[in-house]
């Protein structure tokens, strides 16, 4: 009976993991490549959008480093046409944090 747990859950987990992948020919893109390797797979962007931006009006001014870089966490998003699907990549630090694979 446990054993049967345990392999539910390792599947589980592997299916969660495999959620924020895509396949790009032979070649597969995960969470955690670089930008560079956005581009290398899919090439140029065909729409970008900052993520995380300060509402208008708002500064940063007057806050340490470490505040104002908080301020601004969520990144890039990065949108691709595939067929007649929408793809778009949320790139956080220069690194993939996550995949939506919209059809």
């Amino acid at each position: 009976m446990r054993k049967g747990w345990v392999v539910i859950l390792w599947m589980w987990a592997a299916t969660a993991h495999a959620s924020d992948t895509l396949r790009v020919g032979n070649k597969v893109l995960s969470s955690g490549d670089s930008a560079a390797r956005v581009m290398e797979l899919l090439g140029k962007p065909t729409h970008k959008a900052r993520a995380g931006k300060p509402a208008s009006g708002k500064s940063t001014r007057g806050k340490s480093k470490g505040q104002a870089k908080r301020a601004d966490t969520g990144g890039e998003h990065w949108q691709y046409r595939r067929g007649g699907r929408t793809v778009t990549i949320t790139l956080v630090d220069g690194k993939v944090s996550h995949i939506d694979d919209s059809r």
